[in-house]
């Protein structure tokens, strides 16, 4: 007997076992993953892709300035004049590669209203205190701007202190608050395109956003918020207990004000116009790409009442179940190849008649080849199902660069060549892997390093912060932003590097939008 006949013995035992029925059932669920996730995708982008022919028709019709309003008139002073106080509150922390550009592309908004731009950051020492300090001045009076030292947070995450904050110091005639992640770029538009929607609809209590990974070089869904924008007078009134709700304990201003709202059943939209380019840092590493998963599924460590807990705990459990469901038909399938492979290899036919050599493996064999064979179309039927998912995942990357470049028609044009998709792929395969691995630590260890900041929670709020520039990261997680001083030479790249930076893509919800 050869070496390698106990190894193929078990393989061979592990493809029959995964024909059994339980075993088909996981494949053709994965299958069935695939296809809702295409059909997602498929969704959003038609919806983003009606916009596109919105403003191509409006365009044609003679209104070049489509990319800011669908309207022409209301370019018209008599509108413009009218239009309400917006105050922009950024909480800021370190400063990287690409925050120059993004925070150039956010106070240079052609929104026609009166509008403030409020820079917050935990003290002067934040290396981003000095480069908007410089910005701030290279425009001067052009724009209505500040920087706010908020100093440290006590009783919440020091994001939300720094929001709160810039609440505080807002101008008292601002109607609506937008609340921005300084690693964004806006588009001229968008701004006026939120607060319309705002005034359209009055019942709105927050507005969202959803970024579009810009991978730099090569490429290397728990849902988060790249922005939102809200009545200013929620804040001010701590309408619905928002403030208090953020301020006592609050870890996750996104999943906090999503609880708030689904508690009060409060309306929260997301425009198809919502769509930012979001840089990734040319130097992402694979620890860095981990710590910002354990962010995203630390968020469901936090809670504001027994029903949010109770929500949390279900989208832990379907979230865990989904990503192994999602992965475990590929391991199924290697297997199955695997052990087609080696029957080859070895000389074995599929039909049982011309299996005639003697011994036990070819007794085994009399056995399973029927079985393998129902396996290998399984596979056949995952590898079609993934490729229409792939397929409907291009074409909404496809459809959101377009829309991108439509909105912003003076910024460098964004292309889909920077896109590596057999790693997106395998970012895919392996971010639903470490999704249960880091939830189930998250939920074990209730402690989090967040830009160098240990948040610990005690009953789903923060009851414990320490701070330590030694034992803490230099770099934010995706932007790559020095923490503490300056930053120095990018580090080359590597296949981890690339595909640390698809996972971080992979981790960015694509999402219908109604």
């Amino acid at each position: 007997m050869s070496a390698m006949e106990p190894l193929d013995s078990f393989l061979f035992f592990l493809s029959k076992a995964f024909c059994s029925p339980l075993a088909v059932f996981v494949q053709i669920q994965g299958c069935f993953i695939c296809l809702i996730l295409a059909f997602g995708w498929a969704l959003a982008a038609y919806v983003r892709n009606r916009e596109i022919n919105r403003m191509k028709d409006s365009m044609k019709s003679g209104n070049s300035f489509a990319f800011l309003y669908r309207d022409i008139n209301e370019l018209e002073h008599s509108h413009q004049i009218n239009l309400p106080r917006v105050s922009v509150v950024m909480p800021l922390k370190g400063f990287g590669e690409h925050n120059l550009h993004n925070w150039r592309s956010q106070i240079t908004s052609l929104y026609g209203g009166p509008l403030e731009f409020l820079f917050v950051v935990e003290s002067t020492e934040d290396p981003a205190y000095h480069a908007v300090s410089q910005l701030l001045s290279d425009f001067k009076d052009e724009v209505e701007a500040k920087i706010v030292v908020a100093g440290l947070s006590t009783t919440c995450s020091q994001k939300i202190h720094n929001q709160l904050v810039g609440v505080e110091k807002m101008h008292k005639d601002s109607k609506y608050v937008l609340f921005l992640d300084d690693d964004v770029r806006l588009h001229p538009g968008s701004i006026g395109a939120l607060t319309s929607e705002m005034e359209k609809n009055p019942e709105i209590f927050i507005q969202t956003g959803y970024p579009l990974d810009l991978p730099s070089g090569s490429l290397g869904s728990y849902c988060i918020y790249e922005y939102h924008m809200m009545h200013a007078e929620d804040f001010r009134r701590d309408n619905y207990g928002v403030v208090s709700g953020l301020k006592d304990g609050g870890y996750s201003d996104d999943m906090t004000l999503a609880a708030i709202a689904g508690a009060h059943k409060r309306l929260i939209t997301s425009p198809p116009v919502a769509v930012f380019p979001h840089p990734l840092a040319s130097d992402l590493s694979f620890s860095r790409y981990w710590n910002y998963l354990r962010k995203q599924t630390f968020v469901l460590e936090s809670y504001i009442s027994s029903v949010n807990w109770i929500m949390n705990r279900a989208l832990f459990t379907s979230h865990c179940y989904l990503s192994w469901g999602f992965v475990m038909p590929y391991v199924m399938a290697v297997v199955h190849i695997t052990a087609a492979l080696r029957m080859y290899i070895k000389g074995y036919a599929f039909d049982e008649t011309t299996i005639t050599t003697g011994g036990e493996l070819s007794s085994f064999l009399l056995n399973s080849c029927k079985p393998r064979l129902s396996g290998l179309r399984l596979v056949a039927g995952l590898a079609v199902c993934t490729l229409i998912e792939l397929f409907s995942m291009w074409n909404l990357t496809r459809v959101e660069v377009h829309l991108c470049n439509i909105l912003s028609p003076e910024a460098p044009r964004l292309s889909l060549a920077s896109y590596d998709w057999g790693l997106v792929f395998i970012a895919i395969l392996v971010d639903n892997f470490l999704y249960p691995i880091s939830a189930i630590r998250s939920h074990f260890s209730q402690s989090i390093n967040w830009s160098g900041i240990w948040y610990h929670l005690k009953d789903g709020k923060i009851r414990k912060i320490e701070r330590s520039k030694d034992k803490g990261p230099k770099y934010t997680d995706l932007g790559g932003k020095n923490l503490y001083g300056k930053k120095g030479a990018p580090a080359k790249i590597s296949f981890l590097s690339s595909l640390a930076r698809s996972l971080a893509q992979r981790r960015q919800p694509k999402k219908f939008d109604s």
